[in-house]
């Protein structure tokens, strides 16, 4: 049958056989897996798994599969508030940022196997609340921001302590880190006294009285790689400093949909930006898209961390929405319709699917056909179509031998018509 419209409808089946608007969300809470909480607080990756921290129920990793929860019930785990996490790139080991208001709590590494745990009482570690952290990635130095005790650096023996008193840090209440691996900066965001910079001898603090910062609470903070200018998330909006110049971005004069911002990642040209109250965007320099409750399945406005990796973006949510991961590569909605010319229409058999199903697809002239398979890491990891084909109706046959139990997403282009749809394996 010759179309000349194409619905715009994404069918993303999940264990109840439910219906979702849109491709390339996927959602996590202690309802459908094994997240021992909603509310999440720090994110790190490291290969196929992701480690999330959590507010009340301690940490957990998850391997596209599997879960596994630490706590403090089952682990050296000092706290079950986990508000930092990092990833040491040589060695591998978890560095885990815990604490609460009342002191309790410390930093641990876990290497797999064994946990050493840091805190006040063992070591120099200013204070117990341990809210940012960043791992230099040649020399592998901790750096530790911890609420009221400033600042602090460990370079695997001896540690280095910053705070108001003997250096130019200007807040013992440290909110953000974020290294520059270029020059060997440290940026520190503060819980009201702005940002500063450190280059391993001298201090430059900047706040709304001395340059553009739009607000001196900071809550995130990113290094742009191509460019080296550092994007600054506060409550009163988001900045840009390119190291002479300030560009401030609000509500008021962008499509920023609030101004507390609470996260940053950058990919590429690329912001992405968590807010508190206004849901994600992401800001290509140039435009502005929005992803909130009610145009997404980010399944709460209120964005406390983000983490980028392989063109995934996860994001955990503090007011009770899960963690949830927006996967931009290999897995686009339709885009770019070619009406009347060549259009492919995409259908699914069984889904979810224990050992094989059933991919159909219809095209109306002679073209290139891909149709492939990736992981939610945006791997490609099946390529069922590769070449040219007749118009015509065509049923693949996806064999789910040598696939994990989990989710997948199948790509479908034809020229210039692209559709992905969403697969559960269930063996």
């Amino acid at each position: 049958m010759r179309r000349n419209y194409i619905l715009f409808i994404i069918f993303s089946v999940i264990a109840g056989n439910c219906f979702a608007k849109y491709v390339g969300w996927t959602v996590y809470n202690t309802s459908n897996s094994g997240l021992p909480d909603n509310n999440v607080w720090a994110i790190a990756t490291e290969g196929s798994n992701v480690w999330v921290g959590t507010e009340y129920c301690g940490l957990a990793k998850f391997d596209g599969t599997n879960w596994t929860v630490f706590n403090q019930s089952n682990s050296s785990l000092p706290n079950n508030a986990v508000g930092a996490l990092g990833l040491e790139g040589t060695t591998g080991d978890i560095w885990i940022g815990t604490g609460d208001m009342e002191g309790y709590g410390g930093l641990a590494k876990y290497n797999g196997t064994s946990w050493t745990v840091y805190k006040t009482s063992n070591s120099e570690l200013p204070a117990n609340y341990v809210y940012a952290l960043w791992i230099e990635g040649t020399t592998g130095a901790k750096w530790i921001g911890t609420w009221g005790g400033g600042l602090a650096k460990l370079d695997g023996t001896n540690w280095t302590v910053f705070n108001e008193s003997n250096s130019g840090l200007p807040d013992n209440h440290i909110n953000a880190l974020e290294g520059e691996g270029t020059t060997g900066n440290i940026w520190i965001g503060t819980n009201g006294n702005g940002i500063a910079k450190f280059d391993g001898t001298n201090w430059s603090t900047f706040n709304t009285s001395n340059s553009g910062l739009p607000n001196n609470y900071v809550n995130a903070l990113g290094v742009e790689g191509t460019t080296g200018d550092i994007w600054i998330g506060t409550r009163g909006g988001l900045a840009k400093f390119d190291g002479t110049n300030w560009t401030v971005y609000d509500t008021s004069n962008s499509d920023l949909p609030h101004n507390n911002v609470y996260a940053l990642g950058i990919d590429g040209s690329d912001k992405w930006i968590g807010t508190k109250g206004g849901g994600l965007a992401k800001f290509d320099g140039t435009n502005w898209t929005v992803y909130n409750t009610s145009n997404s399945e980010l399944p709460d406005n209120n964005v406390a961390v983000l983490r980028i990796k392989g063109g995934n973006i996860w994001v955990g949510t503090s007011t009770g929405g899960g963690l949830a991961v927006y996967t931009t590569t290999g897995v686009e909605e339709k885009s770019n319709l070619d009406f009347g010319l060549g259009i492919a229409d995409l259908r699914i058999g069984k889904n979810p699917f224990v050992k094989s199903t059933v991919i159909n697809y219809e095209l109306q002239k002679r073209d290139k056909v891909s149709l492939k398979i990736y992981d939610l890491m945006g791997r490609c990891v099946k390529t069922l179509i590769d070449g040219e084909k007749e118009a015509g109706s065509y049923s693949v046959k996806l064999d789910g031998k040598g696939l994990t139990n989990g989710i997948y997403f199948v790509k479908l282009k034809t020229g210039n018509y692209k559709e992905t749809r969403k697969l559960i394996l269930m063996k």
